[in-house]
């Protein structure tokens, strides 16, 4: 990058950097009016007097910032709540470091966790993240957040939803209709996975689009098949902590992306019933670990395949939140300079593998440096490596075909 760039990155990310601070200047006016307008209608002696003015509150306030009532009453219920449960993120958001979308997602959150001593925890380390993600990958780090610090809550939550488990058929234009399932989410990993697989094998001939494919096979297996139970026969990867596993602690199973987790006696349930093999990865490399193996030729076997997808979870461009099953495997040194070994591999999707390969991709580190394409050396931020600090084994629930 020549200085002619950096100086136009820059200018960019100031322009950033001041529309978060008017966003944050319009959040604090309108809860400033808020605050002000409700301690004169509170001075009022007739209840329907004050009843009426506060509606007229709202109002006016939807009026002036071009916002339904409904708007309003959500934003200043996210700006109530970042102010009492979230002070330096409040603060951060007027310094201009993170933006009302980032606000939103983190007082969500905020609203999952239910004890005190969590919201400050949160508020403690949040900012340093949602600074340097995009909102994709901030939703998914808090979603982790919510889940590992309040397991017991998780649960809770997890086995009263699971009751609420339903499918339903909304008919819309065009002659068309949607499905809908709401359903555990190991299960709808398991769908997904298996509709993909068995599109994909019906082979090239088929001049159906691979949507096609798996919307036909869709309306093929729920009208012919006559199963009442459950069968999974999808690959299913999966974090448990080791007390969990030895079912010393309850806890969550999850997914190698971190896009959702479930209750781990959810799997272990399906795991156990002695279809499906186990693979265990431990977190420092050990002699006989997958992954401190090197292989002669350019493509990795399956079984490093998979380890090294469960290993990055997602694409490892920057921002990029494309699972890693769905990615290629790289050679971050090109074959057959670099082995091909698990240091050596990492996910990229299509897109970001092509960009790599024609040297338009640079890699931006945790210091700001960028690296040029094809480099060998990755530092992996402390946000990154937070994913698995709590972990003393990674493992792979594989099912058979």
């Amino acid at each position: 990058m020549d200085t002619e760039q950096a100086l136009d990155v820059t200018r960019l990310s100031d322009v950033v950097v001041a529309r978060a601070r008017a966003e944050a200047a319009e959040w604090a006016q309108m809860v400033s009016f808020r605050d002000a307008e409700m301690e004169r209608i509170e001075a009022l002696e007739s209840s329907l007097e004050r009843m009426i003015e506060k509606a007229g509150l709202v109002l006016s306030i939807g009026q002036a910032m071009g916002l339904s009532e409904q708007q309003v009453h959500a934003q200043l219920a996210v700006a109530d709540r970042m102010r009492e449960r979230a002070p330096i993120s409040w603060l951060a958001f007027s310094d201009g470091r993170i933006d009302a979308a980032r606000v939103r997602a983190i007082a969500s959150a905020l609203d999952r966790l239910e004890r005190e001593e969590s919201w400050l925890r949160l508020d403690q380390c949040v900012v340093a993240y949602a600074s340097t993600h995009t909102c994709a990958e901030l939703r998914a780090w808090l979603r982790r957040f919510v889940a590992r610090t309040e397991p017991d809550l998780e649960l809770q939550r997890a086995e009263s939803a699971r009751e609420d488990r339903f499918v339903e058929v909304i008919h819309v234009d065009d002659a068309m209709a949607w499905v809908n399932a709401y359903l555990p989410s190991h299960m709808a990993a398991a769908i997904a996975k298996r509709l993909v697989r068995e599109a994909r094998a019906l082979g090239s001939g088929d001049e159906r689009t691979t949507q096609q494919r798996m919307a036909d096979l869709f309306v093929s297996w729920l009208t012919t098949s006559e199963a009442t139970e459950t069968q999974l026969t999808s690959d299913i990867a999966v974090t448990i902590e080791a007390d969990v596993l030895t079912a010393l602690a309850d806890g969550l199973a999850e997914v190698a992306d971190g896009s959702w987790s479930v209750p781990a006696s959810w799997i272990l349930d399906t795991a156990l019933d002695g279809e499906a093999f186990w693979h265990r990865i431990l977190k420092d490399p050990i002699s006989h670990d997958v992954l401190a193996h090197e292989y002669v030729g350019r493509f990795s076997p399956e079984i490093l395949a998979k380890a090294i997808a469960f290993r990055d979870g997602i694409c490892r461009a920057p921002g990029c939140m494309r699972p890693a099953d769905g990615c290629d495997l790289d050679h971050r040194e090109p074959w057959p300079a670099g082995p091909t070994s698990g240091r050596n591999l990492w996910a990229l999707c299509r897109r970001h593998h092509t960009m790599k390969g024609h040297q338009v991709l640079r890699w931006v580190l945790p210091t700001g440096q960028s690296v040029p394409a094809g480099t060998t050396e990755h530092t992996v931020s402390a946000a990154e490596a937070s994913r698995h600090e709590f972990l003393l084994a990674r493992l792979i629930i594989e099912r058979q075909s």
